[in-house]
């Protein structure tokens, strides 16, 4: 099932058969600004404020979570039922939108059809595509999105459309003119112009139609009117189009037809077989042929050669504002694709190039460079004789000096619309002597350099394959059928290729080759590391040799940084190939410092030999990784566990940096020792948000880590690792990869007696337990843990346990104990001298007197504990507090105090994606609403709660939420009116953190 979105109009969702409600003006606003970016990331202040405007609220974070919900549920409903379109995407949310769903966009592919049509006097065709187009068309863009219509970006977007329009129609009559359908163009043509009194496109094609149809005196009328609305409203004169049109009224005859060119020499056209299995990047074909081509949509018709296409030559203006500053991209002198070694450079290249044929009709030029041959590239010199001989220069006048051979070029391409493809360039000297100077020849380069400093030149760089349209290669390959009667080991091979379309023709040729082979087979021959690249190689096609010419070309290099940039790949793929790198942990991988780092993780991902997905992120390819892992006869280090090691102390390290900034804690594991460590160069983490966001980032390399660490018998690292953890999991513990952390470095403690480590991780797994409710394990891994740190005669590390165990109390509701341990906590905090752990003393107390039933000395409390929490940046804690203090004021029937608290605590929740800890506020703010008899407001916040507790397997919210729904749908009093809701668990506390 298609699910297409229209735009050209009032908006509209279907799914091809029929148009499909979205419900609520929010919601499709929220479509809206998603569709005008599809594909691309949004961000949530992006959303609020199409949503908003200028006047955002304060709950908006709230509201556009609801108005997000509601529009997965539209497109899930559309989709089949799969919530897959609409992602989650830092800073925002993406909205995939497939080619042909998004009828803007087939509008626009249809109106450059039209243009390309144009060009070559293809009159027929050019009917033809703007019927198809303005059938797409549905009335004005955004119609019925108003007040988002009128802002900036909506309406820039609905003008550029509307002038799309337009422009297809005026060629539409160029193409009536030259058919000699003077007759039929008047009565729309009549139309139009007096819809748009200052368009001269139309006036002109007006004055002909009426001109050529024996209607003089109306011709020269319809002159008269446009000149005089000009001169009345724009103080201008019409446009040279409009004058050379006057003047063949003026003539009193039609003027002459244009004459064809005289045909000269064929033009060179040397570009290599197309394969008829190239596949997807839709994406990145259009980008290219926008750059060859320049902008498709309201361009210039007529260029400095001449060579304008029939009636709708230059010199015409819209409504009073330059054409031309439509949408579409500019041409550019070259366009640089670049990716690694086996990614599909060539294929695309040659897959454009015949499709923008038409736009160069002087000739195409081709020459495989061999940049990364073993046997040598070629020269430009040499190239230039080819390319100037292909051009008609005679070999007699070619000069001997390089630079004279390119300016002879560029003078032989000036007058030329050339297209030359420059195949597997090695860097930007070995290409820049090829390339045209202007005018309107082009070049397309393919490199597994980016060629950064290639001045004038556009960068269209590679990534694998996405998954569906890997899945189309091997269908195209092998057979659908094949393909989709075994679709586990179909997802086995496609992650053994990485994506890589050359790995995807290898396994589809064997395949295709041998059609008695189940795909399984060839699945377990590409296993990871079990001889994968021995099978990713037949013939000529070698996934191996490929990634061998890239290495080798930087290992060999005359270049001091590249060599050494070729040792740091080595070391990469043995150390470290699964997980991303930044300059901060490849410097301690590398032992170099962070500047040098960066510099050379910046030159391997020039050459395309780690993937640089985000600033500062480096990772290697799968297969580059498995290829550099097996490189035995160079050694990137003479002992790679060294290098692991400072890699592994990094970790722990940054972590125990993280967890500082997320907590502000002031107690914390002893640091590492040692010179190595001390120079390490660390993250900065200007709140806890971003604290806790590095780490969730960083937490499957820290899993990694940990497991690493365990089998170097390195207790000291892996225990440090998971207890660095505690930052992330005061936001993120009901996921439950804390626990598991936790549980690994304690069985790696108890092998090596580390007794320093046992204790940290009891006093952290006890932390686990009670912050999703297990408090049982939680006082028993609180008790363990007190008496080690007893035995160490740490006090500090004391006074947090006791502190920990009122917390567990409270939630037991057992306020004796609570009250006996946070006193005892509280004193030998004032020992130790540790304000802020006296702080957390009276957040427990507050606790106590709410749990006793005692509002008013609670909601004092809080409002003590709230005040010294504002601006220390810790969020978790202070929406903790916030969530007991609107609590209170809700015991006490202060409405508007309650609901400010709860307003604020939710929103810290939802910038922090704290799942269980909005989950725990929308209990408390559900239960508020039912209190003060808001029972719309308590249903929907019950509901949204119950999707986010089932969704992450929240089992007592659920069961509290499904209590809340049944006491509103129970009618217990004889007017209707819903009974109280049951009470729910508070939020759990918030650990002791000092």
């Amino acid at each position: 099932m298609v699910v297409k979105f229209g735009l050209l109009g009032p908006l509209v969702v279907h799914d091809g058969t029929d148009p499909r409600p979205v419900t609520g003006p929010k919601v499709r606003v929220l479509l809206a600004a998603l569709l005008l970016q599809a594909n691309r990331t949004v961000s949530r202040d992006a959303l609020k404020e199409a949503l908003w405007g200028a006047s955002v609220p304060a709950s908006a974070d709230a509201a556009l979570a609801n108005h997000l919900t509601r529009l997965r549920r539209v497109l899930a409903a559309v989709d089949g039922g799969t919530d897959e379109r609409l992602r989650t995407v830092a800073p925002g949310y993406q909205l995939i939108v497939h080619e042909g769903e998004l009828d803007a966009d087939a509008f626009e592919d249809r109106v450059r059809a039209v243009r390309q049509a144009h060009r070559r006097e293809d009159w027929e065709a050019v009917r033809r595509e703007t019927d198809l187009a303005l059938a797409l068309w549905r009335g004005t863009p955004l119609a019925d999105l108003a007040p988002f219509a009128e802002t900036e970006a909506p309406a820039l977007r609905a003008h550029q459309l509307a002038e799309a329009r337009l422009q297809a129609l005026e060629w539409s009559f160029d193409a009536e003119l030259c058919l000699g359908r003077h007759h039929e163009a008047v009565a729309p043509l009549t139309t139009l112009a007096g819809e748009h009194p200052l368009r001269e496109g139309f006036h002109r094609r007006l004055m002909l139609a009426l001109h050529r149809s024996g209607r003089q005196a109306e011709a020269f009328a319809v002159f008269h009117r446009l000149r005089r609305n000009l001169v009345d409203e724009l103080g201008t004169e019409p446009g040279a189009a409009v004058q050379e049109a006057h003047a063949e009224l003026l003539a009193g005859e039609p003027a002459p037809r244009p004459r064809p060119r005289a045909d000269t020499a064929r033009p060179p056209f040397q570009l290599p077989c197309e394969g008829d299995a190239f596949t997807g990047r839709e994406a990145e074909v259009a980008a290219v042929r926008a750059l060859l081509v320049g902008a498709e949509v309201g361009e210039d018709r007529e260029d400095a050669t001449g060579r304008g296409a029939g009636p709708g030559s230059a010199g015409e203006r819209g409504t009073g504002a330059d054409a031309r500053s439509g949408s579409g991209a500019a041409r550019v002198r070259a366009v640089v694709v670049s990716g690694m070694g086996g990614v599909g450079k060539t294929a695309l290249a040659v897959h454009v190039a015949h499709r923008v044929r038409e736009a160069f009709p002087d000739g195409a030029l081709y020459a495989d460079l061999r940049g990364y041959c073993v046997g040598g590239a070629r020269t430009a010199h040499e190239l230039l004789a080819r390319f100037l001989s292909d051009l008609g220069v005679h070999q007699d006048a070619l000069p001997e000096d390089t630079d004279d051979r390119a300016l002879l070029l560029r003078s032989a391409l000036a007058e030329r619309r050339v297209l030359l493809v420059l195949d597997n360039a090695r860097n930007a000297a070995h290409v820049a002597p090829l390339l045209p100077a202007g005018g309107p020849s082009a070049a397309l380069i393919t490199s597994r350099q980016l060629l950064a400093d290639l001045p004038g030149s556009a960068k269209v760089p590679l990534s694998p394959l996405p998954e569906p349209d890997q899945h189309a290669l091997l269908a195209k390959l092998a057979g659908a059928e094949r393909v989709a009667g075994e679709p586990e080991a179909l997802a086995g091979i496609m992650a053994a290729c990485g994506g890589l379309p050359l790995a995807l023709h290898i396994v589809g040729g064997r395949l295709a080759s041998r059609p008695s082979w189940p795909l399984a087979l060839l699945a377990k021959r590409l296993t990871p590391h079990q001889g994968r690249l021995d099978t990713l190689a037949m013939g000529d096609f070698d996934v191996r040799r490929t990634f061998a010419m890239s290495y080798m070309a930087m290992r060999d290099s005359d270049q001091p940084l590249e060599r050494e940039a070729a040792r740091a790949f080595l070391l990469l793929g043995r150390v470290w190939s699964a997980h991303a790198v930044t300059p901060q942990s490849a410097a301690a991988l590398l032992d170099v410092t962070e500047t040098r780092a960066a510099a050379v993780l910046d030159v391997l991902a020039d050459a395309h030999l780690v993937l640089n997905p985000e600033p500062d992120r480096y990772l290697l390819h799968d297969l580059l990784g498995e290829y550099a892992a097996q490189r035995e006869e160079e050694d990137g280090e003479a002992e790679p566990t060294t290098a692991l090691v400072r890699l592994l102390s990094w970790y722990a390290t940054a972590l125990a940096a993280a967890t500082r900034a997320a907590t502000g804690e002031t107690q914390s594991p002893p640091p590492l020792e040692g010179e190595a460590v001390r120079k390490l160069s660390l993250p900065e983490f200007a709140d806890d948000d971003e604290a806790i966001r590095w780490t969730a980032r960083e937490l499957p390399a820290v899993r990694d880590a940990l497991t690493r660490a365990g089998e170097l018998g390195r207790s000291d690292l892996a225990w440090r690792l998971a207890v660095g953890l505690f930052g992330h999991a005061t936001t993120h513990w009901w996921t439950g990869e804390w626990d598991a952390c936790l549980e690994q470095a304690m069985e790696i403690a108890r092998a090596h007696d580390d007794r320093l480590g046992q204790a940290w991780l009891h006093r952290r797994t006890a932390v686990a337990h009670g912050m999703a409710y297990r408090n049982e394990a939680c006082l028993e891994h609180l008790r363990i843990a007190l008496d080690l740190f007893t035995e160490r005669g740490d006090l500090a590390a004391q006074a947090s346990i006791l502190g920990n165990m009122a917390a567990v109390y409270l939630q037991c509701e057992d306020s004796a104990q609570a009250l006996v341990h946070a006193e005892r906590s509280r004193d030998l905090y004032r020992r130790v001298g540790n304000t802020r752990g006296e702080v957390l003393a009276l957040t427990r107390m507050a606790d106590v007197h709410r749990l006793r039933g005692e509002p008013e000395s609670a909601a004092a409390d809080f409002r003590r504990v709230i005040e010294l929490l504002r601006g220390t940046g810790h969020g978790a804690v202070l929406a903790t507090n916030l969530t007991g203090y609107g609590d209170v004021q809700r015991v006490l029937g202060h409405r508007d105090e309650a609901f400010e608290a709860l307003a604020e605590a939710l929103s810290i929740r939802l910038r922090m994606n704290d799942q269980g800890g909005t989950v725990d506020c929308l209990v408390v703010t559900a239960r508020a609403h039912h209190h003060f008899g808001e029972w719309a407001a308590a249903h929907e916040t019950w509901e949204w709660c119950l999707e986010l507790a089932r969704r992450h397997r929240l089992d007592q919210r659920i069961d509290e939420c499904l209590d809340g729904l049944k006491a509103l749908a129970s009618q217990a009093l004889a007017d209707g009116t819903p009974r109280e809701a049951p009470t729910a668990s508070p939020p759990p506390p918030a650990p002791d953190t000092p």
